[in-house]
């Protein structure tokens, strides 16, 4: 029971932690060319949807982790 309640959250994280990788932009723009804040020179509002990406990456990654090791272990 617990294996599919666990197998069935996993999902939803795993197109979450896809969708917030794809968000990702190459090494150049980021998320504020991708909106158009600004092509050169980081503004605030650009750099502030950046490091909220990010963080949510990792937090939604550290999610699939905990759950893939909590299925593993049932």
């Amino acid at each position: 029971m617990i294996h599919t309640i666990l197998s069935v959250i996993q999902v939803p994280i795993a197109v979450g932690v896809i969708f917030l990788v794809l968000l990702h932009s190459g090494k150049d723009a980021g998320m504020s060319g991708a909106f158009g804040v600004g092509v050169a020179g980081g503004s605030a509002g650009g750099s502030l949807m950046e490091r909220n990406l990010d963080r949510w990456t990792i937090v939604f990654s550290i999610l699939f982790a905990v759950n893939t090791i909590a299925i593993l272990k049932t």
